[in-house]
């Protein structure tokens, strides 16, 4: 994909996750999954209380979430658990949003932000002691 094709992708993102904070869309997300980051994500709210049981989350333990969107999972991961968490994902808007919700969530002292694309993460072999990507790399 050329440069500006890319961009114009991003933009999309942009705007995509931009309608995240949207009463109707919070709302809706809340009915249909139980949970209300965003509806960037298929993933429940069971669905994520399991993987954070299969991954074995604790507060000594730290998350990688590639192609978090607005901050799901991984915020409520690390609000669910105790763990830190950093956040990858390319948009910058979605990431915008994402910040601020880990400040309103209490996990923005455990929370870290990357603007990064999971092709090309910037990241050290073994760093990490768990990595979700829910509907990222489908």
């Amino acid at each position: 994909m050329d440069g500006e094709k890319k961009q114009d992708l991003f933009t999309d993102f942009d705007r995509f996750h931009a309608l995240a904070v949207h009463k109707v869309v919070r709302d809706t997300e809340r009915r249909v999954l139980g949970s209300d980051y965003g509806a960037t994500s298929y993933t429940t709210l069971a669905q994520a209380d399991e993987l954070a049981g299969l991954l074995g989350l604790t507060p000594d333990r730290l998350l990688l979430d590639i192609g978090t969107g607005t901050g799901w999972p991984g915020l409520y991961l690390a609000k669910a658990t105790g763990c830190r968490v950093v956040l990858s994902d390319v948009p910058s808007e979605g990431l915008r949003i994402a910040r601020k919700r880990s400040i309103d969530d209490g996990v923005g002292s455990r929370s870290q932000f990357v603007i990064s694309s999971a092709d090309a993460l910037p990241f050290a072999d073994g760093r990490f002691d768990a990595v979700t990507h829910t509907d990222v790399l489908c």
